[in-house]
């Protein structure tokens, strides 16, 4: 092999001009720019001619793959220095850390930035690659039941009425028999299935959906006709509003003497939910949960509602579910009841639920009876589960154990990884970084304050504080203290929570460590 640098080489200054000898005595001609060398220059020329190249080349960035969370010693690793030199790098950036610490993608990126990496987010294989393994068929589509949780306020009627649509609504299986609490049970009308949370309030639907399970469809929110609208009336339309999830309203109580129907929808007109017949898309109806009538209307305007929202599963895929209730059995160990949200669930399949593996030993439905099989919608209390898991973790198939296992143990892995990564909850200190960088456009909100005119002059120092870089939202305020249902508000909202001359309770405080939301007191002075 021979090579010699050529700078009056015909057509072009400055190339190099190599021949190669092959075994036969051929020679091939390569003409090659500096650039087009690159890093192979210094280990194919050794002679002092070429490698002066390595001076005037100017060095290109190199991609560094990074996950979602990772460990600084790893990350020293794929930066080719020392875990030290990471530590320093965090310290520039005011981030201080051990060599134990775990890094989120958004910190790791910046270390490598300033280190002359080019960064690329790879996401581990995980439970979110299951159903995209799987092409979805349209023409396997089914209509499945809605799925309802029910809200309002305390004593408004929310458990009575669950009561008496049980009452009026079980399945000729069930008849007569012991009803089993599962955290969620199915009513059947008119050859119609509705699966309804056993869970009423609006605290267990945010817990969830703060776990990024949102399984409700259809909110029925109870108000009491001889009350009207109450602060956990108004919590629970908030909290449904910042789900998406679509409000029923069902006014209760109307057997009693001092009911006021008309006054109670006037109120709820009041704070955005207009009556159907005032011409509004609200759907209202009126019951009694005590004398059991207008149930049947109710359920006729569930179906109504799931109709025109086009509620639709794929009964062939793997099957995919959402935890609602988990308790530790005497006698059968840690059991959980799921919802499946597609596919067909049967006795015998792998699964992997958070970050654990088991195989499903038995299927209980709502009625006691075990079942072999469960359809999209269906509620069931399954045994096999190795621990407890959370409600809201996501229950998914695999196709045999060995994966099972292997998913279970880079779940397990990832949890500890996210545990000790930094919070990705916004705050106050880290809000201009991250408008500065387009990563937030609407900063949620949630006010609370001792007095309705306090939230007022709140709201309108926010509006006079917005720009074209961000806009402030609101999702929720009220008079009082801040309370655990505020906190997961914020957490399931990503929003940050301020209090004007009032004070956490101290079950919200330690909800709010632990969950690392900003919680701000007597921000804005009136």
């Amino acid at each position: 092999f021979m090579a010699k640098w050529s700078p009056d080489f015909p057509g072009q200054s400055g190339h190099l001009h190599q021949s190669l000898w092959n075994k036969d005595g051929s020679s091939a001609f390569y003409d090659n720019t500096k650039e087009e060398l690159g890093d192979h220059r210094s280990q194919v020329f050794k002679s002092g001619v070429v490698d002066n190249l390595a001076d005037s080349e100017e060095e290109a960035f190199e991609i560094a793959q990074l996950p979602e969370n990772i460990m600084i010693r790893d990350l020293a690793e794929k930066l080719r220095c020392s875990p030290n030199d990471i530590i320093k790098e965090l310290m520039g950036l005011g981030v201080m850390t051990t060599i134990n610490q775990s890094l989120s993608f958004e910190v790791a990126s910046k270390v490598a930035d300033q280190r002359g990496f080019e960064v690329e987010l790879i996401k581990d294989k995980s439970a979110i690659d299951f159903e995209e393994e799987e092409k979805e068929n349209p023409k396997d589509l089914c209509h499945r039941p809605p799925i309802v949780t029910i809200m309002g306020h305390v004593d408004h009627g929310k458990t009575s009425l669950l009561d008496a649509i049980r009452k009026t609504n079980v399945t000729e299986a069930e008849s007569g028999g012991i009803t089993q609490h599962i955290g969620a049970y199915r009513a059947k009308i008119k050859d119609q299935f509705i699966t309804f949370l056993d869970t009423p309030g609006h605290e267990a639907f945010t817990a969830m959906r703060a776990r990024g399970a949102q399984v409700t469809d259809i909110v029925i929110l109870v108000v009491a006709a001889d009350d009207g609208i109450k602060p956990q009336t108004k919590e629970a339309i908030d909290h449904a509003h910042a789900g998406n999830v679509p409000i029923l309203v069902a006014i209760n109580k109307i057997d009693k003497p001092e009911a006021k129907p008309e006054e109670v929808k006037k109120q709820l007109a009041e704070v955005g939910l207009l009556p159907e017949d005032w011409g509004g898309q609200t759907m209202f109806t009126e019951v009694s949960a005590i004398q059991e009538t207008g149930i049947e209307h109710l359920l006729e305007l569930v179906l109504l509602q799931a109709e025109i929202m086009e509620l639709k599963s794929n009964p062939t895929l793997r099957p995919q579910g959402i935890v609602i209730e988990s308790k530790l059995d005497k006698g059968r160990g840690p059991v959980a009841t799921v919802i499946v949200q597609k596919g067909t669930l049967t006795v015998g399949q792998p699964f992997v639920v958070g970050p654990y593996f088991g195989k499903v030993r038995a299927l209980i439905n709502d009625s006691g009876n075990k079942v072999q099989k469960v359809t999209p919608a269906m509620p069931v209390e399954l045994v096999g589960m190795p621990e407890v898991p959370q409600p809201g973790d996501k229950f998914y198939v695999v196709e045999d154990e060995r994966k099972a296992r292997q998913y279970s143990e880079m779940r397990l892995k990832k949890r500890r990884e996210v545990q000790l990564a930094e919070s990705a909850k916004v705050t106050m200190e880290d809000l201009h970084d991250q408008i500065a960088e387009g990563k937030i456009k609407v900063l949620n909100l949630v006010v609370k304050a001792d007095t309705q005119g306090s939230i007022a002059a709140v709201q309108e120092a926010f509006s006079k504080l917005e720009t074209e870089e961000i806009r402030f939202k609101i999702i929720h305020d009220g008079v009082g203290g801040i309370t655990e249902s505020d906190i997961l508000l914020s957490s399931a909202s990503n929003a940050i929570t301020i209090g004007f001359n009032v004070r956490p309770t101290d079950k919200a405080d330690e909800l709010a460590m632990r969950e690392k939301i900003d919680v701000r007191l007597s921000l804005i002075h009136i």
